[in-house]
């Protein structure tokens, strides 16, 4: 039986952290445009003095969320562990709750690798493994790292590739 209090050995790569970054900033980026655009609506259309409100309210929470998309991506980074044998993956993630999941083998149905521009600059992929149930995903690993470990998912659950 697999003792989930042993540490796992893996992480995700060191890249991630400034994947994510980037990502937050391209978010925090079109936002802060959209923001900006309603309060010059405001400003040339005079609409109710209680929109102008409501957005400095929004102005506030888009503050609040700059500041922890600048802190989340290395507490995320350090949160993220997991491991693999014959019988298990496991998972064991979260910087507010700590999540620890034990995916078996004999459940997998899919496993599969997702690439987007951004994570191709970096060189990341992430892992999707598709039980009946649920889906689990490993985000931000080294492209070469995420192709192996497929491959392994793939072996010991006894998934056969499909020709198309």
């Amino acid at each position: 039986m697999n003792d989930s209090s042993v540490a796992l050995r893996h992480s995700l790569s060191p890249y991630a952290v400034k994947y994510w970054r980037m990502e937050e900033v391209i978010s925090n980026i079109i936002a802060f445009i959209i923001l900006a655009l309603f309060f010059y609506l405001d400003f040339r259309f005079d609409w109710y003095s209680w929109v102008f409100w409501v957005l400095a309210a929004v102005a506030v929470f888009f503050l609040v969320g700059l500041v922890w998309s600048l802190l989340s991506p290395p507490l995320t980074f350090k949160s993220w562990r997991y491991d693999l044998d014959e019988e298990f993956l496991h998972l064991q993630f979260g910087i507010w709750s700590r999540t620890e999941q034990l995916v078996p083998m004999t459940k997998i149905q899919a496993v599969s690798l997702t690439q987007g521009p951004l994570m191709r600059k970096y060189g990341l992929a992430s892992l999707f493994v598709e039980t009946m149930g649920s889906s689990h995903a490993i985000p931000a690993l080294p492209k070469e790292t995420a192709a192996e470990l497929r491959e392994r998912i793939a072996q010991f659950a006894k998934i056969k590739e499909v020709e198309q």
